[in-house]
């Protein structure tokens, strides 16, 4: 028989390198690209104090969407949900029968209705009532036969 090593944290993300998952390296990875873009294009015609303002927000923007988690979500699915709070009614109409599911039952004959309700009447209690004898006795105790 072979074993089988069964993950215990199934909602966690796989790290990839080091501590980092796939998605935090593909938002660093991207983030730094704009970043160095941002800085060579500034850098060679422009003093520090106009391009290291950009570059800043640009690495400050890709750390906070790879790494920072509000409530136990990333930041970028805390903001998609505060937008769609904000943009959603807060206030909801009760509309009657709105909600209401249509489902069809199969045409029967009077007949076989009466057949149906009969079929279910007739057994199901008495094992039921033996069920919860044997459930409140922990198996242990024999119901009396009446």
């Amino acid at each position: 028989m072979s074993t089988y090593k069964v993950p215990s944290d199934v909602q966690r993300e796989d790290t990839i390198v080091g501590p980092l998952t796939m998605r935090q390296l593909i938002i660093c990875g991207a983030g730094g690209a704009i970043s160095y873009v941002i800085y060579v294009t500034l850098a060679k015609d422009y003093y520090v104090e106009v391009w290291l303002l950009p570059v800043a927000f640009s690495v400050i923007l890709t750390v906070t969407f790879a790494f920072v988690k509000i409530h136990n979500l990333s930041f970028f699915r805390y903001i998609l949900y505060l937008i769609e709070y904000m943009v959603l009614p807060k206030k909801r109409a009760f509309i009657k029968g709105s909600g209401d599911v249509f489902a069809f039952e199969p045409m029967a004959t009077q007949t076989q209705k009466k057949e149906i309700k009969e079929v279910k009447d007739t057994k199901p209690k008495k094992s039921i009532d033996e069920l919860v004898h044997i459930l409140d006795h922990q198996g242990m105790i024999k119901k009396p036969q009446t």
